[in-house]
């Protein structure tokens, strides 16, 4: 017979082994939630996209799935190297010229600081002031470089970061669309076991709110990107991938693509450009604010009821909590957690209104 004092001790080293795996799991996955959060948001939005593709691929899962993560890599990591490039090289440009100016003395602004649009004009006058000056002057500028290296240096960490999380998220994206149908079917039986006959519309809840935020708020946001891309690069205005990025990031904002493409229009026309800077203004009206005015009103109501201000609280705490992958996790993240408390709460109230 078993002594009766090994029996708990016995279990006791049960449950801290149990405890011990999933510490160490979780100090595993904790690097990596970001991005595995990012894949199974996009996964969701797309898959009746991922659906199609397989049927169209003769039911070769491993191969459509394989075409989604490229169509991935395309839409979110390229732009996204693109823009850290540029950032990058604009930045490096500007660090080296301050470097050369206090070394070797006073020197002209760059080309491209004068094209900046509306501001262009003030930075090169600050920049002129900065060069020629001498004392005080000098050791602004000498701090601003620091300023700037220690920016530098922090925002290439960050990118570096994002565009890594991004990588994995496609590595981990690939998976998801390819064994999703027994993800799905697991994920569905074990609802049905904690949560009974909810556990159906738990998971129904989920997925139709990730894929209404994703093409609410970010489809809009990307279309109103590409249009104004489009409208840049056409009107041969300065930098067009950093604007199109900026109206990507505040099309969350209702003012916020005006204030780039305004901005840009105001620049054409200060430069001369007046028929270009009539086409500016007339492509962020007709083309870039009607994707804004017309169609994200739309889809929100037909896809997502998440407030503008949980939106906006979604990206920059996303972006805060996660880095820029943040960007795309934060506000689906929010959006589920308003849509199972509305649920919690319509069936707290169907409880009460049943007859006892």
């Amino acid at each position: 017979m078993p002594d009766a004092g090994v029996e708990p001790l016995h279990r006791y080293a049960q449950t801290a082994a149990v405890a011990v795996v999933v510490v160490g799991c979780y100090l595993v996955l904790h690097p990596v939630v970001p991005a595995i959060l990012f894949a199974a948001v996009v996964c969701t939005a797309t898959w009746p996209l991922y659906v199609r593709l397989r049927a169209a691929l003769w039911s070769r899962s491993a191969l459509a799935a394989l075409a989604m993560t490229f169509m991935l890599l395309v839409l979110v990591i390229g732009p996204s190297v693109l823009l850290a490039a540029n950032l990058a090289s604009n930045g490096s440009a500007l660090f080296e010229a301050g470097k050369a100016m206090l070394k070797y003395g006073p020197m002209e602004p760059p080309a491209w600081l004068l094209q900046v649009p509306l501001a262009g004009e003030l930075l090169a006058d600050y920049w002129r002031r900065l060069a020629s000056g001498s004392g005080n002057l000098a050791g602004e500028w000498k701090g601003l470089l620091d300023g700037a290296r220690a920016f530098l240096v922090r925002a290439g960490k960050e990118t570096g970061e994002g565009l890594l999380q991004l990588a994995l998220a496609s590595f981990v994206a690939f998976f998801l669309y390819r064994d999703g149908d027994a993800l799905m079917l697991a994920t569905r039986r074990s609802l049905e076991r904690i949560a009974g006959k909810l556990g159906n519309e738990l998971l129904e809840t989920l997925e139709n709110t990730v894929t209404g935020v994703i093409l609410a708020v970010f489809g809009t946001a990307l279309a109103q990107g590409l249009v104004a891309l489009a409208g840049f690069l056409i009107a041969g205005v300065p930098a067009p991938f950093l604007l199109a990025a900026a109206t990507f990031f505040l099309s969350i904002i209702p003012i916020g693509p005006p204030l780039v493409w305004g901005g840009a229009t105001v620049w054409l026309a200060m430069d001369g450009q007046l028929g270009w800077a009539v086409f500016m203004a007339a492509w962020g009206l007709l083309a870039i604010s009607t994707i804004d005015n017309l169609v994200k009103p739309y889809l929100i109501s037909r896809t997502s009821n998440l407030p503008l201000v949980l939106t906006v609280l979604g990206v920059f705490g996303g972006v805060i909590a996660f880095g820029f992958i943040g960007l795309f996790i934060g506000p689906p993240i929010l959006a589920v957690g308003l849509a199972l408390a509305k649920l919690w709460a319509s069936r707290r109230l169907a409880d009460a209104a049943a007859p006892g």
